[in-house]
């Protein structure tokens, strides 16, 4: 029986093993290509309470390196692209200019902006650039700032509403409204909220919102955007801007068209910030 009760425990232990190892990988089926995930908490005043952030480093360490802030699009979270392989390989292939990439949460729609249930865009800024630096040693001089959809959005109105600030700017499939009457329930508190935070009018109106920054645009053939990222791209042009545009490419607005073009994506954010 002794016997017995030995086996039955070493095999519960080579179990447990298992289950470990496939739930680091088969599992949970993300290969990180060396890359660690890390997770910190940012206690905002910027939007009170406590907000999950993913850190994702590459192998090698973050000290150093610069930092890409990556923002989700609605209904997402910290954790939306931390579990596609596509992103981890599209980063490895960077090598040594792959940046760190912290990919803070944004709550269901607050569309990355200063509103009424909080100041998103401080947030960014001013407590979770700092605190990832702090933590994992990338300094907050070479900054780049990304989204997809939402957070596309987002990207492009913080760099406009900051400029010089950041190292580059990258709208994937941005949610770009022609109009307040056009733009999705929630985005915007009102219209004078839509007003203060109308990307595409400040890119028309204002030749100095995206000087020194370059930029970058893409959207899917069949995606519902293509007519803000139209309209973003002809005044960002109008007014000589570094942009790149990709407007061409096949596909709508989901994540089979996004997994694609990481590395087209990385490679941007990776060459701008090695030139910051």
């Amino acid at each position: 029986m002794k016997r017995l009760a030995m086996t039955a425990a070493a095999i519960a232990a080579a179990v447990a093993v298992v289950w470990a190892v496939l739930s680091l990988t088969v599992l949970r089926g993300t290969d990180t290509h060396g890359a660690s995930v890390e997770e910190l908490t940012v206690e905002s005043e910027a939007v009170p309470g406590d907000h999950p952030v993913s850190v994702v480093v590459p192998d090698g360490g973050g000290s150093g390196r610069p930092l890409l802030v990556f923002l989700h699009g609605r209904s997402g979270d910290s954790g939306t692209y931390v579990d596609e392989e596509a992103f981890f390989e599209a980063l490895e292939d960077q090598g040594d200019r792959a940046p760190v990439v912290a990919f803070p949460d944004g709550g269901e729609s607050s569309y990355w902006h200063d509103r009424a249930n909080g100041a998103w865009g401080k947030y960014l800024i001013e407590e979770v650039v700092p605190e990832v630096a702090d933590r994992f040693g990338t300094g907050t001089g070479r900054v780049a700032v990304g989204g997809i959809s939402m957070g596309g959005f987002g990207a492009l109105n913080l760099a406009a509403q900051h400029p010089g600030l950041f190292c580059a700017a990258g709208g994937h499939s941005p949610a770009l409204f022609l109009s307040g009457a056009e733009s999705a329930a929630g985005a915007f508190d009102d219209a004078a909220d839509f007003d203060r935070n109308d990307v595409i009018a400040t890119a028309r109106e204002d030749a100095g919102a995206f000087a020194g920054t370059p930029v970058w645009l893409d959207a899917g053939r069949k995606d519902p955007f293509v007519p803000g990222v139209a309209a973003m791209t002809d005044a960002l042009e109008a007014n000589g801007a570094d942009l790149t545009a990709k407007e061409g490419w096949r596909g709508g607005h989901d994540d089979r068209y996004w997994n694609a073009h990481w590395d087209e994506y990385l490679d941007f954010y990776a060459a701008a910030l090695a030139d910051c």
